[in-house]
C-alpha cells in the first residue's frame, strides 16, 4: 500500500461518513430505492424558490433522467404527474423500481434502460424533464442537452441542478470516504486505490468498485461514473444551446458562505447548481 493511500485512509478515520444510500440499504436498514422516495422532496427543493410543485409536475407527462432505483421518479408520480418514465443505464434498478411502486400502490410509472445521450423517444414527448444529481455523471453531456431539447415538447422545461465536482462530496465516494475536498487533496489514481481497499470486504464491495470504476481506452482504471462536471463548463455547455435560459442559481453550502461563491472558489463553496431551461421556440432546432 503507497504512504498516499495510508495517509487517506488514516486521514478517514477522523471524519464521519454522511448517510449514504449504499450503505443503509448494505445494513438492511432501507431501500435504495426507498431512500430516494423519501428524499424526494429534496431533489426539487431549490427549484421552489423559482416555481411550485403544480407546474413542474401537475398532469405532466414527465420523464427523470438518471433515475436510479426510482424511488425519485414515485414521488413525482406522487405530486400529480400524469406520467413519469426513469431512465438509467443500470439495469437492475428496474426490478427494484418496480417493487416499490408496486409497494406504494401508484400507477402510471415506467422504468427504462437507456443512454441519456440517444433515447428511443419521439419528438416532443415529455412536458418535464428532470435531472437530479445526472448532469455530473453522463459521459456525453452536450449530447445529453440536445437530445432533450429534441424529446420535449414546445414550451417544455429541463429542469437540471448538480454538485459541482469541487464540490466537498463532489467525488462521490461518501459511501466509503468521508473526507471533505478529498478529490482536491488526492490524486483520483490514490482515491481508486483507497476506495477499492475500504470497500473491497464488504457483501456489495465489488459492486461498488464496478459501478464507479471503469477502464479507459489505454487499460488504465478511472472514475467512470463521473465527468467532473464543474459550473464554468456547465454554464457554457447550457450557453450553446437552444434552450432559453429561464432560471439560473448557484446556492452556497451555508448563507454565510456566500461571500465565497464568487471567482474561481465558486467552484469549491457552491453546494448545488440548479438551472431551468425552456424550450420556447421549436423552430430554433
Amino acid at each position: 500500500m503507497s504512504l498516499k493511500v495510508s495517509l487517506l485512509k488514516m486521514l478517514n478515520k477522523c471524519f464521519p461518513l454522511p448517510v449514504h444510500p449504499f450503505n443503509t440499504q448494505a445494513s438492511g436498514e432501507m431501500t435504495y430505492a426507498m431512500w430516494q422516495y423519501l428524499k424526494g422532496e429534496d431533489t426539487i427543493k431549490f427549484y421552489l424558490q423559482h416555481t411550485t410543485t403544480d407546474e413542474m409536475f401537475k398532469d405532466k407527462e414527465v420523464l427523470d433522467v438518471g433515475c436510479g432505483a426510482g424511488g425519485k421518479s414515485l414521488y413525482y408520480l406522487s405530486l400529480g404527474a400524469k406520467s413519469v418514465t426513469g431512465i438509467d443505464v443500470v439495469e437492475h434498478y428496474e426490478q427494484e423500481s418496480e417493487e416499490l411502486c408496486n409497494e406504494l400502490g401508484l400507477k402510471g410509472f415506467t422504468f427504462s434502460v437507456q443512454d441519456a445521450a440517444k433515447t428511443n423517444f419521439e419528438d416532443n414527448s415529455f412536458d418535464t424533464i428532470i435531472m437530479n444529481d445526472a448532469m455530473e455523471h453522463v459521459s456525453k453531456p452536450k449530447e445529453v442537452l440536445n437530445e432533450m431539447f429534441r424529446i420535449l415538447k414546445p414550451n417544455g422545461k429541463l429542469y437540471v441542478n448538480f454538485p459541482p465536482y469541487n464540490h466537498p462530496y463532489g467525488a462521490h465516494l461518501s459511501d466509503a470516504i468521508g473526507i471533505p475536498w478529498v478529490q482536491v487533496l488526492f490524486s483520483d489514481k490514490t482515491l481508486i486505490k483507497a476506495y477499492k481497499d475500504l470497500v473491497k470486504d464488504k457483501e456489495d464491495g465489488q459492486s461498488r468498485i464496478s459501478f464507479r470504476i471503469g477502464l479507459n481506452d489505454n487499460g488504465e482504471e478511472y472514475f467512470s461514473y463521473l465527468n467532473k462536471m464543474s459550473i464554468k463548463r456547465f454554464k457554457k455547455l447550457i450557453q450553446d444551446t437552444n434552450f432559453k435560459i429561464e432560471y439560473y442559481h448557484e446556492a452556497p453550502l451555508r448563507s454565510f458562505l456566500k461571500p465565497l461563491c464568487n471567482g474561481f472558489l465558486k467552484e469549491y463553496f457552491v453546494k448545488m447548481t440548479v438551472c431551468v431551461l425552456e424550450k420556447s421556440n421549436e423552430e430554433n432546432k
